[in-house]
C-alpha cells in the first residue's frame, strides 16, 4: 500500500497549512483521540485545493478553536479515509512563543509526530494560562518563574501545591511579582512535603480559579521524557519537578534513599 504524506507549516498567524499529494475530489479529516473505551465524537474536515502541480492544500485558520487533546489526521477519499504518515513539517515561527503575549481563551495547536509514526496535532485549551520558564534545581531549593497569560496577580495571589492523591491536601507558598503582575516566581523548601505527586497551581486572589502551571508555547508537543530535571534533597525528601503528559509541571516527593 502506498503511504501518503503531509507536510504541514505554522504561519505568523497562527494558521497551519497542510500539504498533500493530489487533492483531487479529496478532503482533510482531523479526528479527536477519543478516550479509551469511547466513541468518536469529535470531526473537523478541510477542504483540499490546488497548490502546486499534483498538490493540495489545506489551511486549518485560528477558528475553529480545536478541542484540548490529540488530533489524528487523515486524508478523506469519499467515505474513506486513511491515516497521513508526516512530511517536512516548519514550527520556526512557535519556537519562541512563550516570548509573546496570547489572547484567551489560550488556544494552543503543535503538529508532532506520533510514537507509531503518524502525522497529529497536540491541542490545548485554557481559560488561562501560566507559562513556566525557568527551572532551577539548586542547593537543595527549587525555584521556578512564570509569565501569566489572561490574568496578572495583585497582592495576595498564592502559589498552590495540591496533592494529587488527596485534593484537600494544600501547601502555600507567597510569589515574588514583577513586570505588573505578569511575572511571578517562588522557591520549594519545604521539608514537610507528604510523599506522592504535588501539582502546582497559582491562585490571582482569595476565590478566583486556580491556573495550572505548564510549559505549553512552544514547538513541543511532548515534554515529560525530554525535559528532565534532578531532585533537590531536603532533609529526608527529595523533591524533583517533571513535567506531565500533558506539558503541565508537577512535583514527585519520595523518601530520600538511605
Amino acid at each position: 500500500m502506498t503511504t501518503t504524506r503531509a507536510g504541514c507549516a505554522v504561519d505568523a498567524d497562527g494558521r497551519i497549512i497542510f500539504e498533500v499529494p493530489d487533492a483531487h475530489g479529496r478532503r482533510l479529516l482531523l479526528r479527536l483521540r477519543p478516550k479509551k473505551g469511547l466513541p468518536e465524537e469529535t470531526l473537523h474536515v478541510l477542504d483540499l485545493k490546488p497548490a502546486d502541480v499534483g498538490r493540495g492544500r489545506a489551511v486549518l485558520g485560528a477558528d475553529p478553536v480545536l478541542a484540548e487533546g490529540r488530533w489524528d489526521v487523515y486524508l478523506l477519499d469519499g467515505s474513506e479515509r486513511t491515516r497521513l504518515r508526516p512530511g517536512p513539517r516548519d514550527l520556526r515561527v512557535l519556537v519562541d512563543g512563550h516570548l509573546r503575549d496570547r489572547h484567551v481563551p489560550l488556544a494552543v495547536r503543535v503538529p508532532y509526530v506520533t510514537k507509531d509514526g503518524f502525522l497529529a496535532l497536540r491541542t490545548w485549551l485554557r481559560p488561562a494560562h501560566a507559562e513556566v520558564g525557568r527551572v532551577d534545581v539548586t542547593g537543595g531549593e527549587l525555584t521556578v518563574s512564570a509569565r501569566l497569560h489572561g490574568a496578572s496577580l495583585p497582592a495576595g495571589a498564592e502559589v498552590r501545591l495540591r496533592l494529587r492523591r488527596d485534593r484537600g491536601t494544600v501547601r502555600t507558598l507567597e510569589p515574588l511579582v514583577a513586570d505588573g503582575g505578569r511575572h511571578f516566581s517562588f522557591t520549594v523548601a519545604d521539608e514537610t512535603l507528604d510523599i506522592g505527586i504535588w501539582d502546582m497551581f497559582v491562585r490571582p486572589a482569595p476565590g478566583a480559579p486556580m491556573i495550572r502551571l505548564a510549559r505549553l508555547l512552544d514547538d513541543v508537543a511532548d515534554r515529560k521524557n525530554v525535559f528532565v530535571y534532578p531532585g533537590a534533597p531536603a532533609g529526608g525528601i527529595v523533591v524533583r519537578p517533571y513535567y506531565t503528559v500533558d506539558n503541565d509541571l508537577s512535583l514527585e516527593v519520595k523518601q530520600a534513599a538511605g
